[in-house]
């Protein structure tokens, strides 16, 4: 598909989509939001073994485009922010590993996208903020994502002064995985994803499923959940193969994904 507001490639073995509004800060339209719900849908059905998430410009994302709702009704904020939410779980809802590659600020639903993502590396450029705290708005859907990465007191602290962190704290407090150089923030995108996508694609695909499944279940469903799955994930062919590969000491063959 062709997008006006977001690009997509496949390169080797992963699919990257990137934000192209710069001149908007990459804000997230209800046209921006659709367009990244539906390239990720696509890329979700496709070979790609991993995603990355990019932006070009000044910022990742300056979160949501008040362009856009300045003058909305109630019922079409309803909708925006539906769309947002299905836009955010659809991240977590693909079998591929997700990675936000952050390059710039990211602030508000653009926090709350970097919030979501499966893991996110960081330049020491970046920074990361919910401003509604210092505004009339209170960023209070940012808050379910956020508040699932750092937290509690930490959560707060953001969202009720709206100050940004920096990269590194952002990386203290759990909101990102690493922190590099901007010269290296490509390159150990690239390192990280590889090493998150290598061995079997379907056991990874039912385990990033169940790890947002039992995340806010109490510890003894969880358990009991996991338990199931695991059990049910032992019969897949890459299960088998591996247990094989282990036992014959040598290097299994799973099963390729087309």
């Amino acid at each position: 598909m062709s997008y006006e507001l977001i690009e997509v490639a496949y390169e080797e073995q992963f699919a990257t989509i990137i934000l192209n509004n710069p001149k908007r800060r990459n804000a997230l339209s209800l046209k921006c939001m659709q367009e990244l719900t539906t390239a990720l849908r696509e890329v979700g059905e496709s070979p790609a073994r991993g995603v990355i998430l990019a932006a070009n410009g000044p910022a990742f994302s300056a979160g949501h485009d008040f362009a856009d709702m300045a003058d909305g009704d109630l019922e079409f904020m309803r909708k925006l922010l539906r769309t947002c939410t299905t836009m955010m779980n659809t991240l977590q809802e693909i079998p591929q590993p997700v990675l936000a590659r952050v390059h710039a600020i990211a602030t508000a639903a653009g926090c709350q996208l970097v919030a979501s993502c499966d893991l996110a590396v960081a330049s020491t450029e970046a920074a990361f903020a919910t401003p509604g705290g210092r505004g009339g708005w209170f960023c209070t859907t940012p808050m379910v994502a956020l508040s699932r990465n750092v937290g509690r007191k930490r959560a707060l602290e953001m969202l009720l002064t709206g100050d940004p962190i920096d990269a590194q704290t952002a990386a203290d407090w759990g909101l990102v995985n690493r922190v590099v150089l901007p010269e290296q923030l490509e390159e150990e995108s690239l390192r990280l994803l590889s090493a998150a996508t290598r061995g079997s694609f379907f056991s990874k695909a039912l385990g990033k499923q169940a790890f947002y499944a039992q995340m806010e279940m109490p510890q003894p469903l969880a358990y009991s959940y996991a338990m199931e799955v695991m059990a049910a994930a032992s019969q897949i062919p890459d299960a088998q193969e591996g247990m094989r590969a282990f036992l014959e000491k040598r290097k299994p063959q799973f099963d390729e994904r087309s």
